[in-house]
């Protein structure tokens, strides 16, 4: 995983509800062996319409093109359990979401591959979603080990919470894998002494 310190970058709003993860990334990018493409596939069916960019739709209007983050409504990736909707997000250049809620199965994909998802009350997520409405003030800082959100031009911030195992992750960019491999030689250690200890098993 990319490692994720303190970015800086456009927010786009998007707040309608119970966003699907089939909305995230149509069936019809789900063919390929790899996870090229997909950042193609993400939002397809909204930012593109009959073959040309959508003009209604937020991340194809001026300001909003290369937005890294994304003020979602609530539920946002619910539906299936694809993870090709994490992977388009990522490829599309989204290093984070926030807002109220995030369905279950989604987030923990997002945990899994980098992509940082930050649960805010309602009240605060509308008046951020207000804020980078505005494309003359859509522009924020995440820094996570400061666990903030500051905007409006760096004159506000906002604080999140966010769990100590998934913090710990995200700083240092490892996964469950690179993580595991941090106790590599007590792990050696425990097997040549559970060999020896019990030397009847295979």
């Amino acid at each position: 995983m990319t490692p994720f310190h303190q970015v800086t970058g456009v927010a786009a709003p998007m707040l309608a509800p119970n966003v699907d993860t089939d909305v995230i990334m149509p069936k019809m990018f789900l063919k390929g062996v790899d996870r090229s493409g997909l950042g193609e596939g993400t939002f397809n069916l909204l930012r593109f319409s009959d073959g040309k960019p959508n003009p209604d739709f937020i991340l194809n209007q001026d300001g909003y093109r290369d937005a890294s983050f994304l003020v979602v409504g609530p539920n946002f990736g619910c539906g299936s359990s694809r993870e090709h909707a994490v992977w388009g997000l990522q490829q599309l250049g989204i290093r984070a979401l926030i807002g109220t809620t995030f369905a279950g199965i989604f987030n923990d994909n997002c945990a899994n591959n980098g992509l940082l998802t930050i649960s805010l009350d309602p009240a605060v997520v509308s008046e951020l979603a207000t804020v980078v409405a505005d494309d003359a003030r859509n522009d924020l800082t995440i820094d996570l080990a400061a666990q903030t959100i500051r905007f409006d031009r760096g004159h506000r911030a906002i604080a999140f919470d966010i769990e100590p195992d998934r913090k710990e992750a995200f700083l240092t960019g490892r996964d469950f894998i690179a993580s595991t491999l941090v106790f590599a030689d007590d792990i050696r250690v425990f097997e040549t002494r559970h060999r020896a200890e019990n030397p009847w098993i295979a």
